[in-house]
């Protein structure tokens, strides 16, 4: 009776208690603090108020700090050369914003109408990629400050100030230049090579697809990172050709992987061992010629393996690579003019970026109604609580508006401890020292985290230009809940894209891209290096459905519980995409190659499979009558279409 008690009370409060898309937003993620960043955000905040309170001009100190708040928010990158593209393009788009906010400041409906017509533009450009995001959001932010908040004149010196607080972040970021310049990418293509040991290393136990999925994010990382520092320079760099090489030449030993897994038990230790030792020679720059020792091998699958390594410590102990051979998988980024004007084709062509510009204009246009028609004490606050809750890249809009207001409070607290205690003047430096070094420290444990971070900091600065003091908390409060209500009526109810997420449509595509990549794998005509670019795409598409699916799980029912039952056919597709790369490099390596039809029949059932998904919001059975050798190189991948179906069916 007792038990049953326990059992039931356990229930109930299972019932009481906060659903899991809610307790994932407020749960800290387990990332490591950047120490770096932290340095950087309270030196580059602190001092700009100091030097402001030195002349005798706080509030163009303030006014610096901001702009420094800004480049810390951009400060997101490792290599130094897109360090200075992620803070310094942002900043231009922040310097437009204050510039067109502070010129409607006064205006009335004129304001209204900017400030509408900045939202579907910020909208719009966030869509195009991650700084363009940024930039998004710095051009809105602004524009709410200038527009919310009288600037000192005339009009080009609000700019200049935030304008020098971005830079001033930009300059510190860059101190280690000289010292380091190549050692985010260097750490970069060391940590692929850790994490293909890794993956190797769990081959034959459940950790396998985890492993792999780090494989995937690590070689995302360090291709866009050399790739980008390759566009910006013309001509061959000895360090830049070395690093592509030694990237390159991960190739194979990620395509090996899968077919060690799919074999079913582990490997020797050396061979981890080995792949450690080349990150280690990588990480260092060592070109030095250690002795290799790997067992013998005795499977197509361990030829593939053993051949991969022993290249790869070709390559990377090499002191001069073969500057005539360092092709890289990905190809090279178009010339900027090209993607620049690619970028603005497809904004205004994109129904998305349109959908997005107008819902972020709409909560926009009636905040600022709202703050017109009835009187809202520095209203500003109420549009940049839109600003935050709707950008786009931070998960979904309903759960980020409760933590908007969940982080905010906890905020509001830090800073209400702050104003009452703390006198205004030369303590505001420490102060703020103290409180800008929690940006990046919180940012990395989670939005609601970093919310309440921002809040103190922003409403300090606030107080240096108003001098409200304490009178500044509470309409704070009621400003993010007026702004968070806005968000979630007219930026997520009133748009069924955002609770109805099409997220079988996008698995479809990335189920049919897989189709694709069976045929080319096993087709008469098969160019390595474009199968390598046909499978890096693939797995990019695959982390981009993962991200949405992952995106979905936090919202309410019922997407959150649909996206939960599709979730392991997102794991069945990634397995089919590794059972065929597997098979082909198991060819390559003497096994004997499929009859032929078969891999056009897997094709087949993969594409109806995917037209099965496009169909129906809900799992539906797909049947797939595989025939074909039940011994042969493609009898794994069989399995894994088989098992895909199985997850689609309803009784699964």
């Amino acid at each position: 009776m007792a038990e049953q008690k326990r059992a039931g009370g356990g229930i109930r409060q299972g019932r009481l208690a906060p659903p899991e898309w809610l307790i994932g937003g407020l749960r800290p993620a387990p990332a490591p603090i950047p120490w770096p960043g932290v340095a950087r955000a309270a030196v580059a905040l602190a001092a700009p108020l100091a030097v402001g309170m030195a002349t005798g001009q706080a509030a163009y100190g303030a006014l610096a700090s901001m702009g420094a708040l800004s480049g810390v928010i951009g400060d997101t990158a490792d290599a130094y050369r897109m360090r200075i593209f992620n803070i310094a393009v942002p900043q231009f788009f922040g310097a437009v914003g204050v510039t067109v906010g502070s010129l409607a400041f006064g205006h009335g409906w004129l304001a209204v109408g900017a400030l509408t017509l900045v939202a579907l533009v910020s909208g719009m450009i966030s869509s195009i990629g991650a700084v363009a995001s940024v930039s998004g959001l710095l051009l809105l932010l602004n524009a709410v400050v200038g527009a919310g908040l009288p600037m000192p004149g005339p009009w080009w010196k609000a700019p200049m100030l935030l304008g020098l607080g971005g830079l001033f972040v930009l300059l510190l970021s860059l101190l280690g230049w000289p010292l380091r310049r190549t050692e985010p990418e260097r750490a970069a293509v060391a940590g692929t090579y850790r994490a293909v040991a890794e993956a190797i290393e769990a081959a034959a136990t459940d950790a396998y697809d985890t492993r792999r999925q780090s494989v995937t994010q690590s070689l995302n990382t360090a291709y866009d990172l050399i790739l980008s520092r390759r566009a910006r320079e013309h001509g061959r760099r000895g360090e830049l050709v070395r690093l592509l090489a030694q990237l390159n030449v991960v190739i194979p030993l990620v395509e090996a992987a899968p077919a060690v897994h799919l074999r079913g038990w582990g490997v020797d230790s050396a061979i981890p061992a080995a792949v450690r030792q080349l990150a280690d020679a990588v990480e260092e720059g060592r070109t030095d010629s250690p002795e290799l020792r790997l067992p013998a091998p005795a499977t197509p699958a361990e030829h593939a393996l053993d051949t991969a390594l022993r290249h790869a410590f070709a390559v990377v102990h090499d002191a001069d690579p073969d500057r005539t051979n360092i092709d890289d998988r990905l190809g090279r980024p178009a010339a900027l003019r090209i993607r620049v004007r690619r970028a603005g084709r497809n904004v205004l062509l994109s129904g998305a970026s349109w959908r997005y510009g107008l819902r972020l204009a709409l909560c926009i246009g009636l905040a600022q109604v709202l703050v017109s028609v009835i009187p809202v004490e520095r209203s500003y606050w109420v549009a940049l609580t839109i600003v935050f809750v709707l950008k786009p890249d931070f998960g979904s809009v309903f759960a980020r508006a409760l933590t908007r207001a969940i982080g905010t409070a906890l905020g509001l607290v830090i800073a209400a401890g702050v104003l009452a205690n703390v006198p205004r003047g030369w303590w505001d430096v420490p102060v703020m020292m103290v409180l800008a070094a929690l940006i990046p420290a919180f940012s990395a444990k989670g939005y609601a985290f970093q919310t309440a971070a921002i809040t103190p900091v922003i409403l300090l600065l606030s107080d240096v230009l108003n001098h409200q003091g304490f009178n500044l908390v509470m309409p704070r409060l009621w400003d993010s809940l007026i702004g968070c209500a806005i968000a979630l009526v007219a930026g997520y109810l009133l748009w069924p894209e955002s609770w109805h997420t099409r997220i079988g449509a996008r698995l479809a595509d990335a189920v049919a891209a897989t189709a694709d990549y069976v045929e080319y794998a096993f087709g008469s005509e098969d160019d390595r290096a474009e199968r390598v670019r046909h499978r890096r795409r693939l797995y990019r598409d695959l982390s981009t459905v993962r991200s949405e699916f992952q995106r979905a799980l936090t919202e309410p029912p019922p997407t959150g519980a649909r996206a939960a039952a599709w979730w392991p056919l997102v794991v069945a597709v990634e397995r089919i995409v590794d059972a065929t790369t597997a098979a082909r490099v198991r060819v390559n390596h003497g096994a004997p190659p499929p009859a032929a039809g078969e891999a056009e029949d897997i094709a087949v059932q993969l594409r109806e499979l995917a037209d099965g998904l496009r169909e129906s919001e809900t799992l539906v059975e797909v049947r797939a009558q595989l025939e074909g050798d039940e011994e042969g190189v493609l009898a794994p991948l069989r399995q894994e279409v088989r098992a895909a179906r199985a997850i689609a069916s309803p009784g699964a």
